[in-house]
């Protein structure tokens, strides 16, 4: 069986790989365990030995075919200076963003803040429990993480009354943002990644007009870069509207589709890799639903190059027996 890259790379149908966006993480009993005594997150994404361990767990459960690190898109900008942090039942808070701060970071001090991530990819991608599997690595899109910079919080919803007010900032901030993201990229391949995924996470926030410079050029050049080291790059522009024309300017090498779409009308636009797609709230009923809705994409993407995962994270409150059926089902179905 060909690892996730080469399917992606050769364009090869024939068996449907599968991993699970936030596969690593809080629906898992040994996850929840490591939790409760680390309480600090960005703590926990800086220790390489728990991340490595987090990042295995699934693994060590379920069939999957590839490893994602335990990490976040926001240790971008806490690698920049910006002050990051975890509030239970609220999520992340960012500090106040100084332009003139952020401008003086330069890329030895922003890998000596996070250089742990790398080494925990390093770990990952040696472990030999991982022959034949991928390790990917990941960062927020450009325009996700402006947001989060400038928002200082999750958006839900709403951006700040005056996001757009400051476009000198934003322009200003879009390039750093690309600069460190290329090199946070580089150092993750550098260290075992061998896909990319980039998490456009607020894509839907936009409107058609702004999507140009907010989505498709900043995201495009990141596409690039990574294409230029020889590695496959997949996009989640999240709840966007027009998935056809993001691939046909970003050019990902695969896309990855959130559970609002309709699969059959991506199957007959989209000529690239299809990833994802079913509703991670499946997971949360019983195992007959559970099959019907897998064996449904399945049947969609069937002569299509189609990686299984869902159209969003797995949620905290999912059973681990429920991803197992999800696995077997997908591994099972011919």
């Amino acid at each position: 069986m060909l690892p996730i890259n080469k399917v992606i790379i050769n364009n090869e149908t024939g068996f449907n790989p599968i991993w699970i966006m936030r596969q690593a993480g809080r629906y898992l009993p040994e996850f929840r365990e490591i939790r409760s005594k680390n309480t600090d997150f960005i703590k926990l994404c800086l220790n390489e030995d728990l991340s490595a361990e987090i990042t295995l767990q699934p693994l060590k459960r379920f069939n999957l075919d590839a490893a994602i690190i335990f990490s976040d898109i926001l240790m971008l900008p806490y690698g920049l200076g910006q002050e990051v942090k975890f509030e239970k039942n609220f999520g992340p808070k960012l500090g106040n963003l100084n332009l003139s701060e952020i401008a003086k970071i330069d890329e030895i001090d922003f890998v000596e803040k996070i250089h742990r991530v790398y080494k925990a990819i390093k770990k990952v991608s040696s472990d030999p429990s991982l022959k034949n599997k991928n390790t990917i690595g990941f960062v927020g899109a450009p325009w996700t993480l402006l947001v989060y910079m400038i928002n200082q919080q999750s958006p839900k919803k709403n951006l700040k009354e005056n996001f757009f007010k400051d476009e000198f900032l934003i322009n200003r901030v879009l390039l750093v943002i690309e600069k460190f993201l290329k090199l946070h990229i580089k150092n993750q391949i550098d260290n075992g990644a061998n896909i990319i995924q980039i998490f456009d996470s607020w894509a839907g926030l936009l409107n058609e007009k702004d999507l140009p410079n907010y989505i498709y050029t900043p995201t495009l050049n990141l596409v690039d870069y990574v294409k230029s080291l020889n590695v496959p790059v997949i996009c989640f522009p999240r709840e966007i509207k027009n998935y056809k024309e993001f691939c046909e300017i970003v050019k990902p090498d695969a896309v990855n589709i959130d559970y609002n779409v309709n699969p059959k009308e991506i199957v007959q636009n989209i000529k690239i890799p299809v990833q994802g797609g079913l509703d991670p709230k499946i997971l949360l009923t019983d195992k007959e639903t559970l099959k019907k809705e897998t064996i449904k994409y399945l049947e969609i993407f069937k002569d299509h190059p189609y990686i299984f995962n869902l159209g969003h994270g797995v949620l905290p409150e999912t059973k681990p027996e429920m991803v197992e059926w999800l696995v077997n089902t997908v591994k099972d179905f011919k």
